[in-house]
């Protein structure tokens, strides 16, 4: 009757383990290119993974910028004359530049050169700088843009991986954000 308890205990032991302490994909050696949606890596090459607490006692600091890579939904073309369209909201980390779409495995050259573009701002042109990247939590997109943006030269990149998702579990403040305009962009409120 004990082992069959104990046995029990394990089962349902399984189904509450936190997804932090589940066991971790490798890194890959290229970019994610498909479902952005699931466990990500432990760590990620030449960049340094933040929890909750070091990236609140970055963001308290100002000791860096925070860029999120949360797609946002496009505008279906197809809409009926006279249909009013309004963005799905983003609540993002106080602060925040949001580069929405810049985390897919393969960038338009368009929407490299907005990521690029987009990190110029944020650092002022500082590529020693430290950028904190980050998404929700178990998507891969934050993982490809910090990958992605160490190409881009800067030394100093940080990978928040339980993104907005991990903050707001922390009981830390969510900011209504709206995405950095693209090159020949009206600013979202119009759109």
């Amino acid at each position: 009757m004990k082992e069959k308890i104990a046995g029990l205990v394990l089962a349902a032991f399984t189904f509450i383990v936190p997804t932090s302490a589940q066991e971790r994909p490798p890194e890959p050696d290229g970019y994610r290119m498909e479902d952005y949606r699931a466990l990500v890596p432990a760590s990620l090459a030449g960049v340094r993974v933040l929890t909750t607490a070091e990236a609140a006692s970055i963001w308290r600091s100002k000791a860096g910028v925070f860029i999120d890579v949360m797609p946002r939904a496009p505008k279906p073309q197809n809409l009926p004359q006279g249909t009013v369209w309004r963005d799905q909201p983003r609540l993002n980390i106080p602060g925040s530049i949001w580069l929405p779409d810049t985390g897919y495995g393969k960038l338009a050259a368009a929407t490299e050169d907005y990521l690029r573009r987009g990190l110029v701002r944020a650092t002022a042109g500082n590529n020693t700088a430290l950028v904190v990247v980050y998404c929700q939590a178990d998507c891969w997109m934050s993982w490809n843009a910090a990958k992605r943006i160490l190409t881009y030269g800067y030394s100093n990149v940080a990978w928040y991986p339980e993104g907005t998702d991990g903050w707001e579990r922390a009981g830390l403040d969510l900011a209504d954000s709206q995405p950095e305009p693209r090159t020949g962009e009206e600013t979202s409120s119009s759109r």
